[in-house]
């Protein structure tokens, strides 16, 4: 642990205010499972604490969403000393059996869900599209890749009128290793080869998860913006309809809290639908659950942080709107009174009539 973790844990004062606004808190319960709870673990595994099932569990729960950081009146930031400790005993071999095989699966198959076809098959006719070398490239992410290819193939489309580039040898952005304490050395050093490659003085992804990983911890300070930031900038060139749609959007914890993107986002939204905010929104969105490895390691407990968020939403909306394909994935896990739809879904929506 170095001097600004120990730092951030002497800087807690033990309010419990974390407590107040902890998502997994709320549905746990127990005192390990907010913040402060973490910190204090934190701070005895840097003092000889052994690190057993319960302690590797308390801090494999945190979805780390920020919000903890975000309103801690003392300045602490329980995110980056929860995933600094999981990379601390990582490294001496202490890990759950979900943090290995997300890091395993990333290293063997260059994505963390196991997936073996080819990645960027999702091209289809549109790989004739791909030029060499571009100042902007556009980078995919592995839910994109294998989860939502047609979402993606429909991103792309738009994004190539405006001369975007791919990365046709795309690899994991390594956010999944690096959240649940691993090294993604390997993923992160062939995406930056390729990126160079093509010229491109900027990074546009789709994903709240890439969007942090490249932007924040690449080295070399990474131009990064996601796509609606791109898109925002350019409705004037995009023939767009306005909808007669009520919807709701679902700020993402790394793209909007972590890093500051809310007002791209809506407004694309408002300028082709109508918007009505959830009860919680902005920097203070509740998390939906799935990020920090807490989907795939404990997906009961992700699934019920989905349905308390899904208890936000506003009546009367057509559609739940977010930005990113894991929160838009745990959110359908919810089983929401409506269609979840990425922003790009909904921005072709108006474009199609």
């Amino acid at each position: 642990m170095d001097g600004t973790d120990m730092r951030s844990i002497l800087k807690c004062v033990r309010c419990g205010t974390c407590r107040s606004v902890c998502p997994v808190f709320d549905v746990v319960g127990w005192e390990s499972s907010s913040a402060r709870g973490r910190m204090l673990v934190a701070h005895g595994i840097s003092m000889g604490l052994e690190a057993d099932k319960d302690v590797l569990d308390c801090l494999n729960m945190c979805t780390t969403c920020g919000l903890c950081e975000q309103l801690c009146p003392s300045g602490a930031a329980p995110p980056k000393v929860i995933e600094d400790t999981r990379h601390q005993l990582v490294l001496h071999g202490k890990m759950t059996d979900s943090q290995k095989e997300l890091a395993d699966r990333a290293k063997e198959l260059g994505n963390p869900l196991g997936e073996k076809k080819e990645r960027m098959s999702w091209l289809g006719d549109s790989a004739k599209d791909v030029r060499e070398k571009a100042d902007y490239v556009f980078f995919a992410g592995c839910l994109g890749s294998y989860r939502y290819p047609e979402l993606t193939k429909r991103t792309f489309d738009i994004l190539k009128k405006f001369g975007v580039t791919v990365l046709q040898d795309e690899v994991c952005c390594g956010s999944p290793l690096l959240r649940t304490g691993s090294d993604p050395l390997e993923l992160t050093s062939k995406n930056l080869e390729q990126i160079k490659k093509t010229g491109a003085h900027t990074v546009i992804t789709g994903c709240a998860g890439c969007y942090t990983a490249l932007k924040n911890d690449y080295p070399g300070g990474l131009n990064v913006i996601h796509v609606t930031e791109f898109l925002a900038d350019r409705l004037a060139e995009m023939d767009l309809k306005k909808l007669d749609l009520k919807v709701t959007y679902h700020d993402p914890c790394h793209l909007g809290r972590c890093n500051g993107v809310f007002d791209a986002p809506r407004e694309i939204i408002r300028t082709v639908s109508d918007l009505k905010e959830m009860r919680s929104s902005r920097e203070k969105a509740r998390c939906c659950g799935a990020g920090g490895g807490v989907l795939k390691g404990y997906p009961e407990l992700s699934l019920e942080l989905s349905k308390r968020r899904l208890e936000e939403m506003p009546e009367g909306v057509d559609y739940l709107v977010t930005a990113c394909p894991l929160c838009r994935t745990n959110l359908k896990r919810g089983e929401p009174k409506v269609e979840v739809l990425d922003i790009i879904d909904l921005l072709e929506m108006a474009m199609e009539q």
